[in-house]
């Protein structure tokens, strides 16, 4: 378990699906980007990037057992920037794909785009880009995400990215965004959005539009807005319990029986 305090940056505010789904009408994909929850407040989110991931992840088998198996991602994701601290924001949600050219029209594309740019760009804040690329065993064919979407994200009030798809241009990447994604590549093939808005399913973590999203190096986790303000509390519980364990097990004195000392000890912290 690490703490982890995150900075607050006054341009962005505290940094801290099937494809049957994602066919449906721009009028759908409007409606979907209404949050039916209000915002938690600015100081939940601030306590709640105090700490990395995994901690979140042992403080939500506290408050929440019953999603011990579910809301996470469990597969692995390259994370270029790994000394960034942890985000906490609200998914802004697209479907992507490069194998296949979109079949609208250049200014279908261009209408398309200014469309999902306004659906990233408002909404409660901070926000969290979260993107699937449902091109099979091709995804990550092509990559959505590089020096120009970084920065544009970032300019929207993302904090970062978690993809299942391809990531570039590592090195002129917008500066503080994160990204955790399935791969890096060199093109971007015919990447286009096929729709946002939508649930998807990225790294086997199930995102709605709007949810709540805590994320680092190690990977994402979807907070239910009515447990999130009670996660700081269980995640310094784990901490406790952790405590006693890990000073024995650092000491040049440790032994078998002091384990078992220790064990015991954190088992009565409650």
């Amino acid at each position: 378990m690490h703490g982890c305090r995150v900075g607050f940056r006054p341009d962005l505010g505290y940094t801290a699906a099937s494809q049957a789904a994602c066919k449906n009408s721009r009028a759908k994909e409007r409606r979907n980007t209404v949050t039916t929850s209000g915002p938690l407040p600015a100081s939940v989110l601030e306590a709640l990037a105090r700490y990395d991931t995994p901690t979140i992840c042992n403080a939500m088998e506290i408050v929440a057992p019953e999603r011990r198996l579910i809301g996470y991602t469990v597969k692995p994701l390259v994370c270029p920037f790994p000394d960034l601290p942890p985000m906490v924001g609200y998914a802004r949600t697209a479907i992507i794909r490069s194998v296949l050219k979109s079949g609208l029209s250049a200014e279908e594309q261009a209408k398309r785009r200014i469309a999902y740019y306004e659906y990233v760009g408002t909404g409660p804040g901070p926000r969290l880009s979260v993107i699937q690329d449902i091109d099979g065993a091709d995804v990550g064919y092509g990559a959505f995400w590089g020096e120009v979407q970084s920065n544009v994200h970032r300019a929207l009030g993302c904090l970062g990215v978690i993809t299942d798809g391809s990531i570039r241009d590592i090195p002129a990447w917008a500066p503080g965004f994160q990204a955790l994604a399935g791969s890096i590549g060199p093109s971007h093939a015919w990447v286009h959005a096929e729709s946002f808005g939508c649930e998807v399913r990225v790294a086997g973590m199930t995102v709605r539009s709007g949810d709540l999203i805590h994320a680092d190096r190690h990977g994402g986790i979807v907070i239910p807005f009515e447990v999130a303000a009670r996660l700081p509390e269980a995640a310094e519980l784990c901490g406790r319990r952790e405590t006693p364990i890990l000073e024995i097990a650092r000491s040049p004195d440790f032994s078998l029986e002091k384990l078992k000392d220790a064990l015991k000890r954190s088992a009565e912290i409650h």
